[in-house]
């Protein structure tokens, strides 16, 4: 296992540290930053295949194994059970042994266990395999936000991390077309539905090869003490900018959670309940469990509410395959505006959208219109989530931002586990219009939630503390901000 190093509390150390993440923060996008932006997408499109997998073939495995209702929700659920698991300790080591490496360990269960998953003889063996893979996939998005948050400019990160998931929502659509492809066939003798998983199993070795490339977060290595390891990699980076653009290194700051340091302790996960944290961490812990329903109710439960309304296994995974269009699409359309408008503000406007679309899909009664609100229900989401994505990884210091961000995806993933148990029912006795309203309320709360008690965070550092009382204008030479308005909202330039 790599070493590790406690964080250091010497203020030498400390403003070394900070200096590391202010150069990080003003440098210009460079072929290193395009580059590690190309493979934690391609990392994240599996994420995005496995995640919408079970939910696109749902009604082809209930026919296959012969489902009774409650197996088809364990089925749906076993996944992100395991996803719960993964995101609250593989976080843990991204914090404790370094972004790099747990990216590798989680992809390396994943491809396991996403195998096995294939080769099912019964349902048992199927939730047992979906339950483990989950595991590996479920920190993904959680390293990947973290990841990409540490090593990105501030002006920047939004938009690139948003390049990322536009890569990775292709893995949407690729499920929904292979599985219209597949499912009526059987290549070599093996079930079409089993080669979908084949795919995503080997499709993620590829990725393990390509991360064995990426360097580790130099913001990562600095705060655990590694400062020379930092200094080398940030030195690499600048020289791959166009000499006119090169920043000078920042002036030397203490970080802003430099009081943990100062005490030679690493951060746990009950510093997210501390004074300065406790209403972010209630603001974050809410808008997981509930945007899990806008999101996940629609991909998981599409081919059930299409059953509803009617419609056969295939010409069901025609219009799904044609409505998830719109998640790369959606996750391209945030590129312009993600760093050019308030995320929270973005957040809270796009929910409403998906309010509406949904609430249209629910009561579409002609294919052009199950179509046309199902692919504006998938792009409005996709916005919605890579607004998410970038805003979440921005609300804590980078000693134990993949800890304190893998708890608030864990609660996400629990709730997605919880979300057949809760929606199918409602379905079932009620309908798809009952259904999107029962969405639409969750997603009404979880806007409200993040308007209210959110703080701004578009252009500002990562390494910045906005629970503290830093203003506007702090001083940012030496770290002390002057009392007053509790949010830092200073932009880097």
């Amino acid at each position: 296992m790599p070493r590790t190093a406690v964080p250091q509390g010497s203020g030498t150390d400390r403003a070394a540290a900070a200096s590391i993440g202010d150069r990080l923060d003003r440098m210009p996008i460079t072929s290193t930053h395009r580059q590690l932006t190309a493979v934690v997408g391609i990392g994240l499109l599996f994420d995005t295949f496995e995640n919408n997998l079970a939910g696109t073939i749902s009604k082809v495995l209930q026919n296959d194994f012969a489902f009774d209702g409650t197996t088809l929700k364990l089925v749906l659920a076993s996944a992100f059970v395991g996803q719960f698991i993964g995101s609250l300790t593989l976080g843990r080591v991204a914090d404790r042994y370094g972004r790099r490496h747990a990216f590798l360990v989680n992809l390396a269960i994943y491809s396991g266990f996403s195998l096995l998953a294939a080769f099912s003889p019964n349902a048992v063996w199927l939730i047992v395999a979906r339950f483990l893979a989950g595991i590996g996939i479920g920190a993904e998005q959680t390293l990947s936000d973290c990841y990409l948050a540490d090593v990105l400019p501030a002006s920047k990160r939004g938009r690139y991390t948003a390049w990322a998931y536009t890569i990775a929502f292709c893995g949407v659509p690729a499920v929904g077309f292979a599985a219209m492809w597949l499912v009526p066939l059987s290549p070599l003798g093996i079930d079409g539905w089993r080669w979908l998983f084949i795919i995503g199993s080997l499709g993620s070795v590829v990725v393990w090869f390509l991360r064995r490339r990426l360097i580790e977060s130099p913001r990562w290595l600095a705060a655990n003490g590694r400062v020379e390891e930092a200094e080398r990699l940030v030195a690499s980076m600048e020289s791959k900018a166009p000499a006119g653009l090169r920043p000078l290194p920042g002036p030397a700051q203490a970080p802003r959670d430099s009081a943990l340091a100062d005490r030679g302790q690493r951060p746990r996960l009950r510093t997210v309940f501390s004074r300065q944290y406790r209403r972010r961490t209630a603001m974050l812990w809410t808008f997981s469990v509930l945007s899990v329903f806008g999101y996940y109710g629609f991909g998981a439960l599409a081919p059930q509410i299409l059953a509803a309304k009617g419609y056969g296994v295939v010409t069901g995974l025609g219009f799904i395959a044609l409505s998830f269009l719109g998640y790369p699409i959606g996750s391209a359309l945030s590129l312009p505006i993600i760093d050019r408008y308030e995320r929270r503000t973005l957040v809270g406007v796009v929910a409403g959208a998906m309010v509406a679309t949904g609430t249209g899909f629910a009561y579409a009664d002609s294919a052009v219109l199950v179509v046309a609100f199902g692919f504006s229900y998938t792009l409005c989401s996709n916005i919605f989530s890579n607004v998410s994505h970038v805003y979440l990884a921005e609300q804590y210091p980078t000693a134990f931002r993949a800890t304190a961000s893998g708890a608030a995806y864990s609660l996400s993933k629990l709730s997605a586990a919880a979300l057949p148990f809760i929606l199918l029912p409602v379905l079932d006795a009620h309908g798809p219009g009952m259904l999107f309203l029962v969405i639409g309320a969750a997603m009404t709360l979880l806007a409200a939630t993040v308007l209210l008690l959110g703080d701004s965070t578009t252009g500002t550092s990562v390494d910045g503390d906005r629970s503290t009382g830093a203003p506007k204008g702090g001083d940012r030479t030496t770290g002390a901000p002057p009392d007053g308005d509790r949010t830092d909202t200073t932009r880097l330039p």
